[in-house]
């Protein structure tokens, strides 16, 4: 065991400790964020059957899509306090498995009116999960690495789509009759149960906070206990610790706002990409499998995943956040109305890809701007608002494309709405930039000047042991 006092532990050996807690943590939440996501919007590759089964138009389709983020919306804030309040083990692991209950029963919808009542549920039942994340990782992570750990994390939101895709497509059409129920509903039940087993299992698996890690040693708990709680009180001598603090902040409703953006633009690409590619075979001619198709819906979102990860490095070792997150969402905002003025599917793949890689690549960099001023019970409030802006535009974007698609009969109108909020969220953030300046040094390092540098490599725990 170390002797070291644990705030002058040389850099490398606090580097093998937040690479040992990294791998702890990241690999687990980052499959329990996959499963939520795809238990979100796997009802994109149902519509293509479920919507004749129960008779849902275009419009009726984006308003089951959306009112998901009805129930969500009320309870994102009051979820994430109580996260704060009981301990993240207990409380990530009662909403995985509620939601994971509610998933595998959409299944057995009927009619319009019960798929959008389990809609409505799942969201009630996923409320928090994110958001509840994302203040999880301010306890555990030093700020100078979380933006590299968050895009690890964030792999699985493009992850869910580049694998459920296909693994929808798969289900549809080759389980149909299983059990005697078609396929879409097959679908359900196989992607919503692994939500439940894996929610038993973070109620054993996670420790709230690093002080109560038996699996680190005395002298790791006490010098990540110490770093953390040395950047929280550097947050919070600047920045804010209450709700209500947070909540009379600008800057929590600028992210807010810019959220909506990139909410907009990620939902209406998750929810109506499968309907764009069966869409081809009107536009180019083209005779698609539904597993095809969910290969070819696979595409943008591999390629997301890649840029998401790359992206979040460089911010890390250049420092700069602000532009990290407005020049991918302008490219975005400037490519995904383009897409379907192409003339080939492969042309129209290539753009939306281009889609795909700014708005993922954003992510990572803009959900470490809160932590910058937020603290305490202001974080779990405030990530919790900011989660929720982008809660309402996952209602607004796949009820307003569906809409615009039944009145057009094209996805065009509705791509281009996408565009226009994309580029509004992308100039009020550089407009209000100056105000996310660091107040201090510790941008450029942690709180604590012997805390691990924004370049530090993370080595291999056989180090350090």
């Amino acid at each position: 065991m170390h002797q070291e006092n644990p705030q002058t532990l040389p850099d490398a050996v606090q580097a093998c400790i937040v690479r040992k807690v990294a791998l702890r943590l990241i690999p687990f939440l980052a499959v329990a964020y996959l499963l939520n996501y795809l238990d979100r919007t796997n009802i994109a590759f149902a519509n293509l059957t479920m919507s004749k089964d129960l008779g849902l138009s275009e419009t009726g389709y984006g308003l089951a899509s959306g009112l998901f983020f009805v129930g969500y919306v009320f309870l994102e804030v009051p979820s994430n306090l109580a996260l704060h309040r009981f301990g993240a083990r207990r409380w990530i692991a009662r909403i995985m498995v509620t939601w994971g209950i509610v998933a595998i029963g959409i299944a057995f919808v009927n009619s319009p009116a019960t798929l959008y009542t389990g809609r409505i549920l799942l969201g009630v039942a996923e409320a928090g999960f994110f958001p509840g994340v994302m203040l999880y990782m301010t306890w555990w992570f030093p700020r100078a690495v979380r933006v590299r750990l968050i895009g690890l994390f964030m792999i699985a939101l493009p992850a869910s789509s580049a694998l459920g895709a296909p693994l929808s497509g798969a289900i549809i059409e080759y389980l149909h009759g299983f059990l005697g129920l078609a396929g879409w509903r097959v679908m359900f039940l196989i992607e919503g149960a692994p939500t439940v087993a894996l929610g038993i299992v973070a109620w054993f698996y996670l420790t709230d906070r690093p002080r109560q890690a038996q699996w680190l040693t005395p002298d790791e708990r006490e010098w990540l206990d110490t770093t953390m709680a040395a950047e929280q009180t550097a947050t919070a001598e600047g920045g804010h610790t209450s709700v209500r603090q947070s909540l009379r902040d600008a800057r929590v409703w600028v992210l807010g706002f810019v959220y909506f953006g990139l909410g907009y633009g990620l939902f209406a690409l998750s929810f109506f990409l499968p309907t764009i590619v069966a869409g081809f075979a009107k536009s180019f001619h083209t005779d698609f499998s539904i597993f095809q198709s969910a290969l070819i819906v696979a595409i943008p979102f591999t390629v997301g995943a890649i840029a998401l990860v790359i992206w979040a490095q460089h911010s890390d070792r250049t420092g700069e956040r602000i532009w990290h997150v407005a020049l991918p969402t302008l490219l975005a905002a400037i490519t995904v109305p383009v897409a379907l003025y192409m003339q080939s599917p492969a042309g129209a793949m290539a753009v939306i890809s281009l889609t795909a890689i700014g708005i993922y690549a954003a992510f990572p960099v803009f959900w470490y701007l809160p932590s910058t001023f937020l603290t305490g019970t202001a974080a779990a409030g405030g990530i919790a608002v900011v989660n929720t802006m982008g809660a309402v535009a996952g209602f607004a974007a796949p009820y307003i494309t569906g809409w615009l698609l039944d009145l057009t009969g094209t996805s065009k109108a509705g791509l281009w709405v996408v565009g226009v909020v994309m580029s509004a969220s992308a100039i009020v953030l550089l407009t209000f930039r100056r105000r996310f300046r660091p107040r201090t040094a510790d941008e450029a390092q942690p709180a604590d000047a012997s805390s691990t540098p924004r370049t530090a490599p993370l080595p291999s725990p056989s180090k350090y042991s």
